[in-house]
């Protein structure tokens, strides 16, 4: 399957500025939730870093882990050390503890699993409150940290609607470099507020279940691309749903999880191309809304 229409292969991908910064990041990043949760297993380590080279290849930064997502982050930061790509990668994971001093060994404990702390000693680009746990004590810390040189940026997460509210508060108050939450072709209550709120505070935005834990694919299995997605250079499901994300002015980047490398690559090339304008983004909500 060609992934890439060659008249494009040779364009630049997407990249987005970070606000506070302007620093720039590819539009597509990469997740790791369940993906990369392989533990010492060798097949499952030799899937995850075929996908990391691919995405270092294509241009990709961001790679987004959790302590909460089990042997994650240790296995970002072993391959990306066996591939010597760490340098080319925008490394983000989360604090997910209440109280400060739990907060900071577990912060640690992730810093060494990533090896920003053991191998070529680095701030870790991006640290976030996972799902706003403790949020006032972490964030606290996290400044802390910022102002010792120890991470770069810092901001919170959540990953569904009920949130939007909390996040947007924290915004407005908490002078955010980034904020991660859910938004895709099915789910767009973000665009209500959220997203503009975090255009007008310039907060990076981190969209994450951009494929709504694989529902979108089983909502459009069988069914045929419509024709006018070849006006926004789009040869795939994946693309369409990306894409859509992507071409939001707020949205810094999306992060699909995946292990297979043949994804990555179609996921990857949803930043290459034209996107679709404001009315297009309207008939692809309503188109996935038809079925």
């Amino acid at each position: 399957m060609v992934l890439v229409p060659p008249a494009r292969a040779a364009e630049a991908p997407l990249k987005r500025p970070i606000p506070k910064t302007g620093e720039l990041l590819h539009a597509v990043g990469l997740g790791t939730w369940q993906t990369f949760d392989v533990g010492v297993d060798p097949d499952g380590r030799a899937d995850a870093r075929e996908v990391l080279a691919r995405f270092v290849k294509a241009g990709g930064q961001m790679v987004d882990s959790s302590p909460m997502y089990g042997s994650s982050e240790a296995v970002v930061g072993d391959l990306a050390a066996a591939l010597g790509v760490e340098k080319s990668l925008f490394l983000a994971t989360k604090v997910w503890s209440s109280g400060r001093e739990a907060g900071i060994r577990q912060m640690e404990e992730s810093m060494r699993r990533m090896r920003t702390l053991t191998l070529n000693p680095r701030a870790m680009d991006l640290m976030q409150v996972h799902n706003l746990t403790d949020v006032k004590t972490q964030l606290k810390t996290l400044r802390e940290w910022k102002e010792q040189g120890r991470i770069r940026y810092l901001g919170i997460t959540h990953y569904h609607e009920g949130a939007y509210a909390d996040l947007e508060r924290l915004i407005k108050s908490e002078k955010l470099d980034f904020a991660q939450f859910n938004y895709n072709v099915v789910t767009t209550a973000a665009e209500e507020r959220l997203l503009p709120v975090c255009a007008e505070y310039q907060t990076a935005v981190i969209v994450n279940r951009p494929f709504e834990q694989g529902e979108l694919f089983r909502r459009v299995k069988g069914r045929d691309l419509p024709k006018w997605a070849e006006e926004f250079d789009c040869n795939s499901w994946a693309r369409f749903f990306l894409k859509f994300i992507l071409s939001h002015p707020a949205v810094t980047c999306a992060i699909p999880a995946t292990r297979d490398p043949d994804y990555l690559v179609d996921n990857m090339g949803a930043a290459l191309g034209r996107m679709p304008d404001a009315a297009t983004r309207r008939r692809m909500a309503r188109h996935m809304r038809s079925f």
